[in-house]
């Protein structure tokens, strides 16, 4: 059977309180013996008490460096009988008050050794005893005594002793054996009560879904580990906090047992996410309603990827619809420019005939210029894949963008963030130099009174990522959605397709490309495309030619 206390703590405690005892039996005793005629060898009775106090101490420090507890236990229990029977015998002998000591340590004997030393121990106190009684009866020992007894009232007096220390030990033994069957049972129910609650814990903590408790009035009081990741907060910053203030939409509200929805929510990197919330009542029974359990599903890829399915759509549709009116209008676009240039060159139109006659031939040029975009962006691309390095491809574009401005006078500054080591990927460069060229113009377009343009390049894992930040009105989140869709044009005089044909050339090179905006805060256009791996090195020296056709199952746009 494990014990049920800690043997160390027992034996301070007992030095303590031996220490506590003998200081009130001697202010006791000294002050009987001063206000009493009680006779009382003080002198004995304190060398007596100075004695034990020694060993008392010397036990105090025979706890520090011996580890031999059950050995210190009893040797302490056999030291306190000894003593015990010399404070009896200096204070009275069978006159003496006390042979309440026995007692005391016979329940000591019980608690910090095996059951067997409660009995010795009280057969032990009875024998000494018996043995200093008889001796003063006898005049072996001086006795201290008022008075003499005859031998058969000694006699009972020291069975009756007897019976009482036998009776102790018993009842002792059995209250400590109860005691001790008690701890091991406590201890076992506190064990099973651990593991249910760290298997309680272990089952929410390992649950793929996000989880948060929170009291009746809303402050959340459990978050869970893939809570922590959903959110991109710990435990600790959300714990105590209104639940409903982590999110952009209202939380759904339970009007019976649970009610579902979906809500908004923005990380502290600005990234915005979608979540569905499923709310339950949390009740104990005989308890009532305690509060309530949020369950938390990351929807954000699969409403992306519902986004673009549809933007897929329409760009096919769009694409269908030009390819097929695009030819039908060339021709006939192509007789009247013709049928123009003949009038032009009669020389008896006046001024004002001449002056519609250039406005026709301008707005055939830009018409068929529009035609020219459908084309391009309905033909199937070739692309030339190969390893090339991306910061040369920015800074062609850029140098060519700097020029212009400086002639056109634009006041916007162009800053560069890139990386000293080589950003190799695997690409048709003037493909990506016709993103590029895009990315930088629509800024260049949205920043009418100026601004500045941060051309950034990050390592992400495995990617490259591309950003094109620039400090102009920005967009709502309308714009945002239809963006990379064709004739979505903000700009006065664009035909809406500049984006929509980078959306079909990221999508060729298996990469992703978004637009992260808010309207005053600026657009930032980002682009991430794979680094260059060991497979591409290997086709490093040879060239591939891919159709935009063949790549419609790359990774497309993020809204």
């Amino acid at each position: 059977m494990q014990p049920m206390f800690d043997e160390r703590l027992w034996l301070e405690w007992l030095v303590k309180v031996r220490v506590i005892v003998l200081t009130f039996l001697l202010g006791i005793e000294l002050a009987v013996s001063r206000f009493t005629s009680t006779p009382l060898a003080v002198r004995a009775f304190v060398t007596s008490m100075v004695l034990w106090y020694a060993i008392a101490l010397f036990y105090v420090l025979l706890l520090s460096f011996w580890r031999e507890y059950r050995a210190q236990s009893a040797l302490q229990v056999l030291t306190d009988l000894l003593l015990a029977t010399l404070l009896v015998q200096v204070s009275g002998g069978v006159d003496s008050s006390l042979n309440f000591l026995y007692p005391l340590i016979i329940i000591v004997a019980c608690i910090l050794l095996p059951k067997l030393w409660a009995y010795l121990s009280a057969a032990l106190a009875f024998l000494l005893y018996g043995t200093i009684v008889e001796l003063n009866y006898f005049g072996v020992l001086p006795s201290y005594g008022s008075g003499r007894l005859d031998w058969k009232a000694l006699q009972a007096i020291v069975f009756i002793n007897l019976f009482g220390y036998v009776t102790v030990a018993y009842l002792a033994a059995r209250l400590v054996s109860k005691l001790r069957q008690t701890g091991v049972a406590l201890e076992d129910t506190s064990g099973a009560l651990e593991d249910l609650r760290a298997l309680h814990e272990n089952i929410i903590q390992s649950i793929s879904g996000g989880i948060i408790t929170t009291a009746l009035d809303g402050h959340i009081t459990l978050l869970n580990s893939a809570g922590e990741r959903l959110l991109e907060q710990t435990e600790a910053e959300l714990l105590g906090k209104p639940i409903g203030d982590l999110f952009l939409d209202p939380l759904p509200h339970v009007t019976m047992e649970r009610a579902h929805g979906e809500v908004r929510y923005k990380t502290g990197q600005g990234f915005g996410k979608t979540f569905r919330v499923i709310v339950s009542s949390l009740s104990v029974p005989d308890r009532g309603l305690l509060g309530y359990v949020y369950s938390l599903d990351d929807l954000t890829v699969i409403r992306r990827l519902e986004r673009e399915v549809r933007t897929q759509d329409r760009l096919a549709a769009v694409g269908r619809l030009a390819a097929a009116i695009a030819h039908e209008i060339r021709n006939p676009l192509t007789s009247i420019a013709g049928s123009v240039q003949m009038l032009e060159a009669i020389s008896s139109l006046s001024q004002e005939q001449r002056a519609l006659v250039e406005i026709v031939t301008r707005e055939s040029e830009r018409l068929n210029h529009i035609i020219t975009d459908f084309l391009d962006y309905c033909r199937n691309r070739q692309y030339k894949f190969d390893r090339i390095d991306l910061v040369p491809l920015l800074e062609d574009t850029l140098t060519l963008l700097e020029h212009r401005l400086l002639a056109e006078e634009r006041n916007i500054v162009i800053r560069r963030q890139f990386p000293p080591q080589t950003v190799w990927v695997f690409a048709d460069g003037d493909k990506l130099k016709q993103v590029f060229w895009n990315f930088s113009e629509n800024a260049v377009r949205a920043m009418a009174n100026g601004g500045s343009l941060t051309i950034s390049i990050e390592e992400l894992g495995d990617e490259w990522q591309i950003s094109f930040a620039d400090t102009g009105p920005g967009m709502t989140a309308q714009q945002r959605e239809k963006i990379f869709e064709p004739f979505q044009s903000e700009f006065e005089g664009g035909t809406g397709l500049g984006l929509a044909i980078v959306y079909q050339i990221v999508q060729a090179h298996g990469g992703k490309v978004w637009a992260r905006s808010q309207p005053g805060q600026g657009t930032t256009f980002v682009l991430r495309l794979h680094q260059a791996g060991d497979a591409d090195r290997a086709l490093s020296s040879q060239s591939a030619v891919v159709s935009s056709a063949s790549s419609a199952s790359g990774r497309g746009a993020h809204a």
